[in-house]
Parts: structure tokens; sequence; C-alpha cells
């Protein structure tokens, strides 16, 4: 892999927390500072399509993310995503066959000194250039299958789907 296409979408891993009550904006995107600050061994694009929060994502944002990734002349393209629909984005995306296409995301913001960010955004760095074509989710340390895959919101990880 020669060159990465990120395209960000929002989500908790670029969340900014105003107060105790939670109250956030989905800020720029963490990921183009944090991969500098590893001073990764290849070039890259980050395009943020979208600020939203997954559960705010609609069929229609799912569709403008797959035709602009079917699009573009990237082999390689990692996603940042929230995990709340991660997975039913990473279906749709599955559809796409010339591509290796790997979503991530956190469950705390990248701001946060006890984020999962760079932790899931390296294993979907290297995911993404080794994996075969098609869709792909990295979080919790592994790689996941979209179709096998499911988020236990009671656990706050991924797991296998049952």
């Amino acid at each position: 892999m020669d060159k990465l296409l990120i395209v960000t979408t929002g989500g908790t891993i670029d969340k900014i927390y105003f107060d105790d009550l939670s109250d956030y904006q989905i800020g720029e995107p963490q990921i183009g500072q944090i991969l500098r600050q590893l001073q990764v061994g290849f070039e890259f694009t980050v395009k943020p399509l979208m600020r939203r929060d997954s559960l705010d994502m609609n069929d229609a944002d799912r569709r403008l993310i797959k035709s602009y990734i079917a699009a573009s002349d990237y082999t390689h393209v990692l996603i940042t995503h929230g995990t709340d629909t991660m997975v039913r984005t990473a279906l749709l995306l599955d559809e796409i066959k010339d591509k290796v296409m790997v979503l991530t995301g956190a469950l705390n913001p990248a701001r946060f000194r006890d984020s999962d960010a760079v932790f899931n955004i390296g294993c979907a760095v290297g995911a993404v250039q080794t994996l075969p074509p098609g869709a792909w989710i990295a979080m919790n340390g592994c790689i996941w299958n979209p179709h096998k895959v499911q988020k236990n919101r009671d656990q706050n990880r991924f797991e296998d789907a049952e």
C-alpha cells in the first residue's frame, strides 16, 4: 500500500464534550494528527465526509459513504465511524469488491487520555495493508467480518454475532 484514503464520518472518536451533562459536538477529525505524531511510513489523505453520531446516520448517509469510496481511485480505505451502527455501514460497503475497506472508531473520544482510539487506528492501519478486498471492522484488538460481528452495548465491546 502506497497511499491510504481515510474517510471520516464522525462518531465518538471525534467527539468533544463540554460539560458534565455530556453535551457534545463532533469535532475536527483526530486521525490525521494521530498518524502524523506516529510518523507512519505511508502517504494518506483525510476526507471528512460528515460529522455524525452513528445513531443519527440514515441510509442516505450510508449510500453517500459507499458512493464516495466506490468512485475514489484509492484501493485501500480506512473509515472512522461511530460504533453503534458501524456494522450496518460495513455491510453496505462490503458490496464494493475491488477495495480493502476497514472501519474503526473508539468507545471513548480520541481526546480522552484513556481512549482506545490510537490502539484501534493502529490495528486498522495494519489490517488495511494485509486483508483481502472487502469491508472489515477493526475494534477491540480484533479484525471482524461485518457479517459475523455485533456490538455488545452492555459490555461496550465488539464480539462474535450469535
